[in-house]
């Protein structure tokens, strides 16, 4: 064979085997491993007061802080809350530890895990700069949930604002190259969880992922164990949501159970025992956090609405087992 031709060949593979690799990690991603069957405990995700947390903030005589929903879940029968970021003192950046430990007792007094907490980021935008701040603050809420106990961080795979979707934020790049975006941010983020213990919880948000195979598609192209999905149940924008939920399901280590199939209002309200009977095929063992959200209705009180749904979920869990 002549040997400009055999270099030739040498040089083609060589270009090729950053690919192959990818192809490995891809293939290499695959479903938690699950033991001794499912096992659910029901957990708040915070936002659900997100209007009273909001005049909390701005007037400490009205609304209710982080204090004040763990005392309610307490009273109500949560295992557990999950502590979204932006309603700690001085978000984005992270609060003293004081108040993180303080916190961290209070919810252990009343027999409440700390099941997860979550921050803003874009990694959709064509900014680099939008997205290393994102990577930062990831990190920054990491080092967070392991002060807390926490086992997730909650990242969006989704725009957000001031760009009104991922084609905007991106500058219309193409769906590939954005996804790559993500892929390396989520990468550097899983790499900094690993060392301190903590999940990022990768959450669809019906923006760059709007259903399963695009959620699963994202997650395989990280490929790295320390990142897996946060299910939003009213966020998978198909035909049939709860197919895309039974696809991830086994990759799931975190969920936001929405009481309607779209988060609107007038879209379908979630079949509880039917999703419950899909987290249980699943394996899944954990936190399954309940998120109601006003949906501009009038009369709305998230207290009354976060019990009803926790009885329904409550109902559905027993109905299953």
């Amino acid at each position: 064979m002549p040997a400009s031709l055999s270099r030739r060949r040498f040089l083609a593979a060589s270009a090729l085997l950053p690919f192959a690799a990818a192809a490995v990690v891809r293939a290499a991603y695959a479903p938690i491993p699950r033991h001794s069957g499912p096992h659910l405990r029901p957990s708040l995700n915070v936002y659900s007061f997100l209007e009273l947390l909001n005049a909390n903030a701005k007037d400490k005589s009205k609304g209710i802080d982080l204090f004040g929903a763990c005392d309610f879940c307490a009273q109500v029968g949560f295992d557990a809350i999950d502590v979204t970021g932006y309603f700690f003192p001085g978000y984005p950046q992270a609060p003293a530890d004081d108040y993180l430990f303080r916190l961290k007792r209070h919810a252990f007094n009343l027999g409440l895990a700390l099941s997860g907490t979550g921050v803003r980021n874009d990694f959709t935008a064509a900014n680099p700069a939008v997205r290393a701040e994102g990577v930062r603050r990831i990190k920054d809420w990491i080092e967070v949930a392991a002060k807390l106990g926490a086992p997730t961080v909650r990242a969006f795979a989704d725009s957000q604002p001031p760009f009104r979707n991922w084609q905007q934020a991106s500058g219309n790049a193409p769906r590939d190259t954005v996804e790559g975006y993500l892929a390396d941010a989520l990468r550097e983020c899983a790499d900094h969880g690993r060392k301190f213990g903590v999940i990022v919880a990768v959450q669809n948000h019906g923006d760059f992922i709007n259903s399963g195979p695009e959620h699963l598609g994202l997650l395989r192209r990280v490929g790295h164990e320390w990142c897996a999905a946060m299910v939003d149940t009213g966020k998978y924008l198909t035909d049939d949501p709860y197919a895309d939920i039974a696809l991830m399901a086994p990759y799931a280590v975190n969920w936001q159970i929405k009481e309607t199939m779209r988060s609107e209002a007038d879209s379908p309200r979630v079949d509880m025992k039917r999703l419950v009977t899909i987290i249980r095929r699943s394996g899944y063992r954990g936190y399954v956090p309940i998120e109601t959200l006003s949906m501009r209705r009038p009369n709305y009180d998230s207290r009354v609405e976060i019990t009803r749904m926790l009885r329904e979920l409550q109902a559905a869990i027993a109905a299953t087992a």
